[in-house]
């Protein structure tokens, strides 16, 4: 469900459900030509459908971060981030990113998605295992 789609007087009575939010980040470091950032986004785009079409209506996707210049201020204002979704009630962070690259370590963040090495998206199944693992209380990894 996209950040979008809940109005606020849905909010109190959804919230509940919806205990885990997905955060984007699309991984640009510097300005790209128009068909680069195509490509980045379509690879985030595939990322996140992994995540937002199985598990609709228990995740709530907000907007994507594009850019960022230093991993430690993006850690920083990360966990600060995930603190905030989880004062508003979200028991998980999920972060969805295109850059193959991108090393994330935020104590903050429950699970982080992102292209192998090769550049392949993670697996439907491993990123469905993580998930629930997740949210059965169970040690969360992906490959």
């Amino acid at each position: 469900m996209k950040f979008s789609e809940i109005e606020e007087a849905q909010w109190e009575e959804l919230s509940p459900y919806l205990d885990t939010c997905l955060l984007p980040i699309t991984g640009m470091t510097s300005a790209v030509k128009p068909y680069e950032a195509t490509e980045w986004l379509e690879r985030l785009r595939d990322v996140m459908d992994l995540i937002e079409i199985p598990f609709k209506g228990r995740v709530v996707t907000y907007p994507a971060w594009h850019y960022y210049s230093d991993i430690a201020q993006l850690e920083a204002d990360l966990y600060k981030w995930c603190s905030s979704a989880r004062s508003m009630g979200f028991r998980y962070v999920v972060i969805a990113t295109a850059d193959k690259e991108l090393n994330i370590e935020c104590s903050a963040v429950d699970l982080c998605f992102k292209p192998t090495q090769a550049g392949d998206i993670p697996s439907k199944n491993d990123v469905s295992d993580a998930i629930r693992a997740l949210w059965s209380g169970q040690t969360a990894t992906i490959s």
